[in-house]
């Protein structure tokens, strides 16, 4: 293909026009088309963020021709019936996180993709953050030597409001899925498989988990400890230890901008890692680069990584009670 890359939008929310301003700073990617449930919508978010054409329907963004890949911003439980539409269609698809609702669903879009030989991969925009990779290449030069150990938070105070969708069970609601894939993601992208996970979690009267914790034993020897909350505001910080130092991101560690080695012999420095637009703009530009190089999925987050963290999430729910309509 060209090296331009044409963009389509499904969806007009928030995390859509975040992801539409990251686009803007990726080279070689247009904003070909935006696709809502109704054209008003469409057409509004077109005209305030610059893109060409408008769609009043996801049936019409997916069947569009002059689209190469489409962006899923919906959300979670539209993720897996979106993300088959576009595919349908003939689109490259990047599904924000969580990439489904349980691993059955994920199972079927994957499925799909690798039948009709298209692109697909999950938007967990932390996995090309430039603090990832240094963070990735501190470990393996053996500086904090042998790893043992990954402790990870994420939380915020979120709104009361029943009806907003952290809130409610049937929009995919709660601290895990929004929270809490942050750090199950980067610690499985930093410590490897997972032979078990334990679990626990507080709810909220709307029958969604404010807050879970969850350790993680990896296959290497290491384990990982991580909690999300939407009723704490928290350090969220990551930290991973060795057996001479450790590695912290700082806070609001899914876009670190720097991050500090600390060494048993006291000594410490800070690596600044600035990231380009508002940080989606990494996953838009690797996932353009996939489409020029006709690859199938990215190596930094594969189709069998999300299969993995899926069935993880559906362990960690089943230990916790929570359980979605989607599940049924």
């Amino acid at each position: 293909m060209s090296d331009t890359v044409r963009w389509g939008i499904l969806g007009t929310g928030g995390i859509a026009r975040a992801f539409a301003l990251g686009l803007k700073h990726a080279p070689g990617a247009v904003l070909a088309a935006v696709g809502s449930r109704t054209l008003d919508s469409a057409q509004t978010f077109a005209r305030e963020l610059d893109i060409e054409q408008a769609y009043g329907s996801y049936q019409a963004l997916a069947d569009a021709p002059d689209v190469d890949i489409i962006y899923i911003g919906t959300p979670h439980p539209m993720h897996a019936e979106n993300a088959l539409l576009a595919l349908g269609g003939g689109k490259a698809v990047l599904c924000e996180k969580p990439f489904t609702m349980n691993r059955v669903e994920a199972g079927e879009v994957v499925a799909l993709a690798r039948a009709k030989g298209l692109f697909l991969m999950e938007a967990m925009w932390t996995r090309f953050m430039p603090a990832l990779a240094e963070v990735k290449r501190i470990m393996a030069s053996g500086e904090i030597g042998t790893i043992t150990q990954m402790h990870a938070d994420f939380g915020y105070s979120a709104t009361l409001d029943p009806e907003h969708r952290v809130n409610k069970l049937e929009l995919g609601g709660g601290a895990l899925l929004d929270l809490g894939i942050y750090p199950l993601s980067i610690a499985c992208a930093l410590l490897g498989n997972v032979d078990s996970v334990r679990a626990q979690a507080v709810f909220t009267d709307t029958g969604v988990d404010a807050t879970t914790a969850f350790t993680m034993k990896h296959s290497g020897g290491t384990l990982s400890v991580c909690s999300c909350s939407m009723r704490a505001r928290s350090a969220s910080e990551l930290i991973v230890s060795g057996t001479r130092g450790s590695i912290r991101m700082r806070r609001m560690f899914h876009l670190a901008e720097r991050i500090t080695v600390e060494l048993m012999d006291g000594s410490s420095r800070t690596i600044p890692t600035p990231w380009l637009g508002n940080g989606y703009t990494h996953e838009a530009i690797e996932a353009g680069r996939c489409l020029r190089e006709g690859l199938l999925e990215h190596p930094w987050m594969t189709l069998d990584d999300s299969l993995t963290l899926m069935a993880l999430l559906d362990d960690i729910r089943s230990q916790i009670g929570l359980r979605y309509p989607s599940d049924a």
